[in-house]
C-alpha cells in the first residue's frame, strides 16, 4: 500500500459523480431539479444520441450572478442550505451542491445565465449609467482557468453537458444504446413533470419533439402523462390527517399491470422509490389483485420537512421518516378505504367535489321535491327488493319467470298496463339518479347479469360478484367472532382418509371457531353437521375437504392468521352462486343492491372484475345511431 495522499479536485469530482451520474437520466434529473428550484415556468430539453453527446436544459427562472458562476461550478458550494436547521427541513429538490461540480467532472459543461432581477432592474439603472453590467448574460466554461463571457440569453439559465464521461471512457462502455437511454431520459422528465404540474416542459430528441407538456392542473397533468384510460381507471385520493397529506389517483385493481412501470409515489414533490411507502401501497391493493400483477398509481404525500431525512441516498431516491409506522398506517388506511368505498358510497360522494375528487361517474338522485320517495320507482310501484340473496333451486327454460315473476316482484300498485314500456318482459326504465347497478333484465347463459341504469347496459359476472360479497361478510363475521351457523337436517356425509379423521378430531375446536361442526362417523368417514350460514348453498363435503387440506399444510395458527384471508376467499369461492344457475329477477337484483353496499365489490377476491358498463353512447357507436 502507498501512503495516505489527497485526491487531485478532479479525480474527486469524478468519484462523486460516479454516485450521483451514472447514466444520462440522472444527470438530467439533478439539472431539472435545478431549474424548477430557480422557480422556472418553462423548461426545455434537448438531447441527442441519448444524452451522451449532449443534455441542454433551458428554464426562465431566477438566474445565476455573473459572480457566482464558476462557484455553481465548485463542490459544496448552493444557495439553498446554509446551516443544519436548513438541512433538517429542505424544501427544495436540489440541496447538496454537487450536481453541477460532479457533472463537470465527466463531461464538458458550459453554463448561460441572466439574472431575472437583473433584467426587472435593467431600465431603472441605464438612467443613471450603471446598468451596463446587467445588459447581457454571462457564459463560463467548466474548463480550468475559464472566465466569464458575455452573452445573448433572455432570461433564466441554459445548463449545457456535452460527451459524457469522454475523460473516462472505461465507464462510457457500460452506457447501453441511444434509444435505451434515451427512454431513461424520458422517464426522467415524466417523473419530474407530474410533482410540476404547473410548469411546462418539453422534451426533444435529436432535434424532434418527443413530448411537450402544458402548464395544466394536476389531474390533466396525470391524463396527459399516464393517459386518459389511467384516469378513466382510477379514483381520486386526497386525505388529511394533521400534518399528513396524501394526494393523487389510484387506479382500480382492474387496471393493474404485469410490470410495475406505473406507480408513481412522491414524497413533498419529490419522486422515491421508497420500501416503507411501496409496501403501505401493495398491502392496501392486496384484497383486490389478481396473482402477480402490480398496481398503478400516483400518490403525493406531503408532510412536515423536519419528520423526513431525505439526504440518506446519494440519488435522493429514497428517505427515511421520523414515525414510519404512523406514515405506513396512514398511506395504508387511505388507499384502503379508497378501493373498499361501496358504489353506493361513491355515488354519493360526487355531491362535494374535492380538489383532488372528480364528479363520481354514477348520477345523483332525483332533487325535485314532487318526485317518487325513496323505495318508489317513477312508476309508483315499489324498487326492487333488496333483501339477501338466497339462490334457490335452478328452474328449467320457459318456467313461470321472467316477466310474470318480475311484475310480481316490483309490488302491488302497478301502473296501468298501457303505461308499461313495451311487452311486461321488459322492466320500467330506471329514472335518472337510480342505483349505480341498475335493475335486472334477464341472465345471459346462466353466467352474467344483464342490467340496465341511467347511463345504458351493465353486464355484471354473477359468481365473482356474490364471491365477493360473501367473502367480505365472513372477514366481517370472522373479525367479530361471530359467525352464524346453520344446522344441516341431514348431516352429509363423505369418504375421507385417515388424516382427514385425526385433523377433525385434533382441531374440533379451530373448526367450531371457523363455523363448522365435523364428526367422525368410522375411521374413514365424516359428517358435516353444521357450516356457516354465509355458506348454506354451497356443497358441505366440498367446503370440508377443502378446509381439512388447509388445515393440514398450514396448521391453525397460520389459518387463523397471516393466511386467514387466503382461506375466506377460498371458502367465498365454495359458496358463491356458481354459472349456469338460473336466477329470478329478485335474486338478481337482490345481488345487485349487495354489490352497491360491499366494499372493493368492482373486483372478486382474485382481482378479476365484477361487472362493466356498456354506455349508451358505445351502443349507439357500434350500432351506427345517428350517423
Amino acid at each position: 500500500m502507498t501512503a495516505i495522499q489527497r485526491l487531485p479536485d478532479l479525480l474527486i469530482s469524478q468519484i462523486a459523480a460516479g454516485e450521483v451520474v451514472d447514466r444520462p437520466a440522472s444527470a438530467l434529473k439533478e439539472l431539472l431539479e435545478n431549474a424548477l428550484d430557480a422557480g422556472s415556468s418553462t423548461i426545455q430539453i434537448q438531447l441527442e444520441e441519448g444524452g451522451v453527446k449532449l443534455i441542454r436544459v433551458s428554464d426562465d427562472g431566477a438566474g445565476i450572478a455573473r459572480d457566482e458562476l464558476a462557484l455553481a461550478l465548485t463542490r459544496h458550494a448552493t444557495s439553498k442550505i446554509g446551516s443544519l436547521e436548513d438541512l433538517e427541513r429542505v424544501g427544495t429538490l436540489g440541496f447538496r451542491g454537487e450536481a453541477l461540480a460532479s457533472v463537470a467532472g465527466v463531461a464538458r459543461v458550459t453554463l448561460t445565465s441572466r439574472r431575472r432581477t437583473a433584467i426587472d432592474d435593467h431600465g431603472e439603472r441605464g438612467k443613471h449609467g450603471d446598468g451596463s453590467a446587467a445588459a447581457h448574460a454571462w457564459r463560463l466554461s467548466a474548463e480550468p482557468g475559464a472566465a466569464p463571457e458575455p452573452a445573448a440569453l433572455l432570461a433564466g439559465t441554459v445548463v449545457e453537458m456535452r460527451d459524457l464521461y469522454y475523460n473516462t471512457p472505461a465507464r462510457r462502455k457500460f452506457l447501453k444504446s441511444d434509444a435505451t437511454e434515451f427512454a431513461h431520459c424520458a422517464e426522467a422528465v415524466k417523473r419530474i413533470a407530474l410533482a410540476h404540474p404547473e410548469v411546462a416542459f418539453t422534451l426533444s430528441h435529436n432535434g424532434r419533439v418527443s413530448l411537450h407538456l402544458k402548464k395544466s392542473d394536476a389531474r390533466g397533468r396525470v391524463g396527459a402523462i399516464l393517459g386518459d384510460d389511467f384516469l378513466a381507471e382510477s379514483r381520486p385520493l386526497d386525505v388529511r390527517a394533521g400534518a399528513l397529506r396524501v394526494t393523487g389517483f389510484c387506479a382500480l385493481p382492474a387496471y393493474s399491470r404485469a410490470r410495475n412501470d406505473a406507480q408513481y409515489c412522491y414524497v413533498n414533490g419529490r419522486f422515491v422509490r421508497d420500501k416503507l411507502l411501496l409496501h403501505a401501497l401493495r398491502e392496501a391493493y392486496q384484497d383486490q389483485l389478481h396473482g402477480s400483477r402490480y398496481p398503478a398509481y400516483c400518490v403525493f404525500l406531503t408532510i412536515d420537512p423536519a419528520t423526513v431525512d431525505v439526504n440518506v441516498h446519494p440519488q435522493k431516491t429514497e428517505v427515511r421518516f421520523r414515525d414510519a409506522r404512523a406514515v405506513h398506517q396512514f398511506v395504508f388506511h387511505a388507499v384502503q378505504r379508497l378501493l373498499g368505498s361501496p358504489l353506493a358510497t361513491t355515488a354519493s360522494a360526487a355531491a362535494q367535489p374535492a380538489p383532488w375528487t372528480e364528479q363520481s361517474r354514477w348520477p345523483q338522485g332525483p332533487t325535485d321535491p314532487s318526485a317518487p320517495a325513496s323505495g318508489e320507482s317513477s312508476y309508483g310501484a315499489r324498487l326492487p327488493y333488496q333483501g339477501s340473496l338466497h339462490v334457490g333451486e335452478p328452474r328449467p327454460p320457459g318456467t313461470a319467470g321472467s316477466a310474470n315473476a318480475y311484475l310480481a316482484f316490483v309490488g302491488t300498485a302497478q301502473p296501468p298496463a298501457d303505461s308499461l314500456p313495451g311487452t311486461l318482459a321488459d322492466p320500467p326504465a330506471p329514472e335518472t339518479g337510480g342505483p349505480p347497478l341498475g335493475y335486472a333484465l334477464a341472465q345471459l347463459h346462466g353466467v352474467y347479469i344483464l342490467a340496465q341504469n341511467s347511463q345504458g347496459l351493465v353486464v355484471v359476472d354473477m359468481h365473482a360478484a356474490h364471491e365477493r360479497i360473501l367473502y367480505e361478510k365472513l372477514k366481517l363475521a370472522l373479525a367479530d367472532q361471530q359467525v352464524a351457523t346453520q344446522a344441516l337436517l341431514i348431516p352429509a356425509v363423505f369418504s375421507a382418509a385417515a388424516v382427514d379423521v385425526a385433523t377433525a378430531e385434533e382441531h374440533a375446536d379451530a373448526l367450531q371457531q371457523l363455523g363448522f361442526e365435523l364428526a367422525p362417523l368410522g375411521p374413514r368417514q365424516l359428517a358435516v353437521r353444521r357450516v356457516p350460514a354465509l355458506l348454506q348453498g354451497a356443497d358441505p363435503a366440498s367446503l370440508a375437504r377443502s378446509l381439512l387440506g388447509e388445515l393440514r399444510e398450514h396448521g391453525v395458527s397460520q389459518l387463523l392468521t397471516a393466511r386467514r384471508n387466503e382461506f375466506l376467499a377460498s371458502m367465498a369461492c365454495h359458496g358463491a352462486v356458481r354459472a349456469r344457475r338460473l336466477l329470478s329477477i329478485a335474486e338478481m337484483n337482490a345481488l345487485l343492491r349487495q354489490m352497491e353496499e360491499t366494499e372493493r365489490g368492482d373486483q372478486c377476491n382474485h382481482g378479476r372484475p365484477t361487472w362493466t358498463q356498456l354506455s349508451m353512447a358505445e351502443l349507439d357507436r357500434h350500432f351506427l345511431r345517428g350517423r
